[in-house]
């Protein structure tokens, strides 16, 4: 595990910048992501996990509330896939922070996936 502090928040709370880059991340959608963990009171609850220099966050969500952030969310095209040019768009304006992910995904074009993302969940 990490040193860095944790932060644990709603999406809708996230600054911009942190919503963005996370959107860079995942850009399939959130809900494959999602991890489980016991809060401070005990109870569990689910998030999304993602890491920047200086902080580890869990992005609390269940896997509805991801599935809707997605298909409300501009920024994703009717198969909850990120669009093309605002992908390009974070990718310019993040990129120094992108250096150093290693996604496999890098050189996908993520609008020419066929069929429906929600045919990949193995929920």
């Amino acid at each position: 595990m990490t040193d860095k502090p944790r932060v644990i928040k709603d999406f809708e709370r996230l600054d911009e910048a942190i919503q963005e880059q996370i959107k860079l991340k995942y850009p399939l959608g959130f809900s494959r992501h999602l991890i489980a963990f016991n809060n401070k009171e005990g109870k569990k609850v689910s998030a999304l996990p993602f890491e920047t220099e200086e902080k580890y966050y869990l992005v609390r969500m269940t896997a509805p509330e991801a599935r809707e952030i997605i298909e409300n969310d501009d920024d994703y095209n009717e198969k909850g896939i990120l669009k093309k040019g605002v992908r390009a768009d974070y990718e310019d304006k993040y990129s120094d922070e992108e250096e150093e992910d290693d996604d496999l995904d890098d050189d996908l074009d993520l609008d020419e996936i066929p069929g429906d993302v929600d045919d990949l969940d193995d929920d």
